[in-house]
């Protein structure tokens, strides 16, 4: 039993039409499904990645609107960034050029571990990173060809997230022993440490970095910060035994909980940062036909008789050309 790797990264926003805006027209991701998070219909929850959402490719959102005045404070216990694959130097010299022409807060490509990557920043503050894949880890997602984006400079999902934490010893236990994560490699930084950990294949989609920061304050979420980071498992016999060996390290662990998209669990390793396992399927096409992912509302089939209420809570969000929708 092995995790696959990164399955998607769910965050905070507090305006989402300027975050379709932004993930659709800006970095030219596939908006794949608008629907509500399920602990709270009067969010929408925002899905974007690849032509058709695959796992591993997954950005998602909550929009929590009340949180605008609380912007996130960055900190331990948090994923602090969040990292985005695209195919080599070539690109990222093309997104350094599209991210001056738009006006997005970035950086300058660097080298880290001989890989580039160059850091940025969305208009709320979510801290983000591409970094070329150079073709190697686990198999990235097919951009959408009605893109903004060209293919060949197209995002290809998660690369890697960096996690935060006081002390790395307990996260670290919680990543090789229970989840079966190996370290691959570390190095100071800054009267800290980062260290680097793979699992399965290795390498892009299947990496986080911890960062240990003893002097760090904690985290506290708001808009701009990340809420949880999943991994991926393929089916459901795999998620429950997964399940049964987090519960048996003796970490808090959530029953098995049907999303219709996808099954999850959720626990908080001991640093504080909220993970999940999700399965790979059954996916976002589930409900919609693929040519037409994230067009208008999707609620699984135990909402669906509360469509009217739910709807009557949602601000509709444009789509382009005038239009709006829910």
């Amino acid at each position: 039993m092995e995790l696959g790797g990164l399955h998607h990264m769910t965050a905070v926003t507090t305006k989402a039409a300027e975050n379709v805006a932004f993930y659709t027209d800006v970095l030219g991701l596939r908006l794949v499904k608008k629907t509500v998070n399920q602990d709270d219909v009067s969010a929408y929850h925002l899905f974007y990645g690849d032509e058709v959402g695959n796992p591993g490719t997954e950005i998602t959102f909550f929009d929590w609107p009340q949180l605008r005045v609380a912007p996130n404070h960055p900190g331990a216990g948090e994923v602090s960034t969040t990292e985005l694959r695209v195919p080599d130097r070539v690109a990222l010299e093309w997104w350094v050029d599209r991210f001056q022409d738009l006006g997005v807060n970035h950086g300058v490509v660097e080298e880290d571990g001989g890989r580039a990557h160059l850091d940025f920043t969305d208009p709320e503050g979510q801290r983000l990173r591409l970094a070329a894949d150079e073709g190697e880890g686990v198999p990235g997602g097919v951009p959408w060809e009605e893109s903004t984006v060209p293919q060949e400079m197209g995002i290809r999902g998660l690369g890697a997230v960096d996690l935060t934490v006081q002390e790395l010893g307990p996260t670290a236990w919680v990543l090789t022993e229970v989840l079966g994560f190996r370290k691959v490699g570390e190095r100071d930084d800054n009267g800290g440490r980062i260290v680097t950990f793979e699992v399965g294949e290795g390498g892009p989609g299947t990496t986080v970095r911890v960062v240990e920061r003893p002097d760090a304050p904690w985290a506290h979420l708001g808009r701009g910060g990340v809420h949880h980071i999943a991994f991926r498992t393929p089916n459901d016999e795999e998620h429950a035994a997964w399940r049964e060996k987090i519960r048996r390290a003796g970490l808090g662990v959530t029953p098995q909980i049907d999303r219709f998209y996808f099954r999850s669990i959720y626990f908080r390793e001991p640093g504080g940062v909220l993970f999940e396992i999700a399965t790979d399927g059954p996916g976002f096409a589930t409900d919609e036909d693929a040519a037409h992912l994230g067009e208008s509302l999707s609620l699984p089939p135990f909402l669906e008789d509360r469509r009217e209420e739910i709807e009557a809570r949602l601000d509709p969000i444009p789509v382009g050309g005038g239009a709006t929708s829910r």
